[in-house]
């Protein structure tokens, strides 16, 4: 066996990423404009804030099923030979088997293939299953690219496949959605490479900001407006974002710091990256996150230009800049919220002072060019899919890919960064 640090130099060494990725998403599809004249709610706001439509799954559906679906297209469209894969790994956070996972996709896959008249997967091969809310399939995948980058050339296929749904008459029922991708993941990627190694992540436990214990399946008088037994979240909507932001935000100035950037190199890597892809559970979520990402870049900036910018903002958030300084520079990978809401029975605010100020960022031109130039690949698409938990950043990924290719727009050679988060929480920054 290798050290750690031994290991992390050898995948350090050895390009490894995605050369292939598949989607499927159930046909049936819930228009959020119609849904707001049924509800009495107003588009225009919807529309800004979560998005178009979203998808929901057949009743002969589920988590197991779209993910074989996935995996068969990516077997297919990619003419790839059963031998070759050595791992299987499955994201999700709507298993309904708490014993399988993976194999169950494989079964499927294998039934298919055979059907076709093709060779099923060797039995050779790992069957993991990864949970952590949201954050599943980019567990699956960061653990593909480790498997690919010792896997003595055999490659792996990860897929992330999910289903979220929410009581009718809940704030997050215009957040719903069902879908599944899958990636090929290998050495020398033909369309991505994932620089796993020098990820950072973030996790600290928070609570009740978001869970779905399956004890609720249990209990007659759960979900009274719906006919049949659903694993409906309990959730808390502000205290869920507040999280969600600080999580990515320590997330990512962890990637920083392997890069060897460190938390003041913020600005300079994100000017010269191509394309921003986030977790995405309703379309205004990334914003946010990402606007409260630049003002605290704009904080440790060193241009003028870049601080005169900071001081307007400010000045017309009606924050002090010293004030803002402070916050900023005060590390809150210490602090705990969990443990404040248990002793204030309230949910803490954090970043409040850059909030503010990422608000008013989010009207400014400068911000406005980051959403156009840097954020909008896949981003139409991907308002048509709803809230896919595990499959929503690999959603926007194959969403993006797919607008470069048929656009024409030229990606070879340019950086990304994918940001992924799950309740509970945690998040991964991968470069």
């Amino acid at each position: 066996m290798l050290s750690r640090t031994a290991s992390k130099a050898c995948a350090a060494s050895q390009k490894v990423g995605v050369s292939g990725m598949a989607m499927y998403v159930p046909p049936y599809k819930v228009s959020l404009e119609e849904w707001c004249e049924w509800t009495g709610n107003k588009w225009n706001k919807v529309e800004n804030v979560v998005g178009s439509s979203f998808r929901v799954p057949g009743v002969h559906e589920n988590a197991y099923t779209m993910a074989a679906n996935a995996v068969l297209r990516l077997i297919l469209e990619h003419d790839i030979q059963p031998d070759e894969v050595g791992f299987l790994g499955l994201g999700t956070e709507s298993s309904t088997d708490n014993s399988a996972g993976a194999v169950i996709v494989k079964g499927m896959v294998d039934s298919a293939l055979d059907k076709l008249g093709k060779k099923p997967l060797t039995r050779n091969v790992e069957v993991p299953e990864f949970k952590h809310a949201c954050l599943g399939g980019v567990y699956a995948l960061k653990n593909a690219c480790r498997y690919a980058a010792v896997g003595g050339g055999r490659k792996a296929i990860i897929v992330a496949s999910d289903i979220a749904e929410y009581e009718r008459g809940s704030s997050g029922e215009p957040t719903q959605g069902a879908g599944a991708v899958a990636m090929l993941v290998d050495q020398d990627p033909q369309i991505l490479e994932v620089k796993h190694a020098l990820s950072g992540s973030s996790a600290s436990y928070r609570g009740p900001d978001f869970r779905k214990p399956v004890s609720r399946h249990f209990s007659d008088k759960w979900a009274q407006n719906t006919a049949r037994h659903s694993d409906f979240p309990v959730f808390s909507g502000p205290y869920s974002t507040t999280v969600y932001t600080d999580t990515t935000i320590h997330s990512i100035e962890d990637m920083l710091r392997n890069l060897g950037l460190g938390v003041h190199g913020s600005g300079s890597y994100f000017d010269g990256l191509n394309s921003i892809f986030l977790h995405r559970p309703y379309k205004m979520m990334p914003i946010q996150a990402m606007s409260t990402v630049y003002v605290r870049g704009l904080v440790r900036s060193k241009d003028w230009v870049k601080r005169e910018k900071l001081e307007k903002l400010c000045a017309a958030a009606g924050i002090d800049v010293a004030d803002l300084l402070k916050e900023v520079e005060v590390d809150t990978q210490e602090t705990c919220p969990f443990k404040e809401l248990q002793v204030s029975g309230n949910p803490p605010v954090l970043h409040k002072l850059t909030g503010k100020v990422a608000k008013e960022l989010r009207s400014d031109e400068m911000f406005l060019e980051v959403l156009k130039n840097k954020m909008s690949l896949g981003n139409d698409r991907t308002c048509h899919f709803g809230n896919l938990y595990s499959a929503s950043l690999p959603a926007w990924m194959a969403a993006g890919m797919e607008d470069a290719a048929r656009g024409e727009v030229e990606l070879a050679g340019k950086d990304m960064v994918a940001i992924g988060y799950g309740s509970g929480d945690a998040s991964e920054a991968i470069p």
